[in-house]
């Protein structure tokens, strides 16, 4: 099911089959293992479990989570990007993850700029939060251009020491 399209992207709710080997492939990515961690996802159908139970069940639980960023001209997965709801936050938590061959192409800023007007006039977000490892400087410049601003350093419950950022409407 589409959540919301932007010129380029379709945004919409994962599935557990059609979406498997995709998730499977991007949460295996060094780069997702480095700065978001790795999930224990080792086949295809880890990942297909891993989506019922976490995406799916976010979605149910909190009426939004991660979705799928595909493109318009192939529908191609390229990336995640969502909301988490985080017990240790009063906030959603804006996420989103890159395939390494479509990173640099705006797709992270079409799709969380996007994201942020859905999660505000859909589900009444009056502030978003973001988190980024404290040396994911990719991540934490677009969340700047994104008009986040840096509020400090927090640990995560496994005590990891990440780097907070808040958004606020003006």
């Amino acid at each position: 099911m589409n959540v919301l399209e932007t010129d380029r992207l379709t945004l919409r709710k994962l599935d557990s089959a059609l979406d498997a080997e995709f998730i499977f492939e991007l949460l295996n990515t060094p780069k997702f293992i480095q700065y978001i961690g790795d999930r224990g996802v080792r086949s295809a159908d880890d990942a297909s479990d891993f989506i019922e139970d976490r995406y799916r069940q976010s979605y149910r639980d909190h009426g939004y989570g991660l979705y799928a960023v595909e493109l318009k001209t192939d529908n191609t997965a390229v990336g995640l990007c969502g909301f988490v709801k985080r017990a240790h936050f009063a906030f959603p938590d804006l996420g989103f993850a890159f395939l390494p061959e479509y990173e640099g192409n705006g797709y992270g800023f079409e799709s969380a700029s996007a994201m942020m007007t859905y999660g505000r006039e859909k589900h009444g977000f009056t502030e978003i939060h973001a988190i980024t490892s404290l040396e994911n400087e990719v991540s934490g410049r677009l969340l700047e251009k994104l008009g986040f601003t840096f509020t400090g350093l927090i640990d995560s419950p496994e005590g990891e020491k990440l780097r907070l950022f808040a958004n606020s409407p003006e």
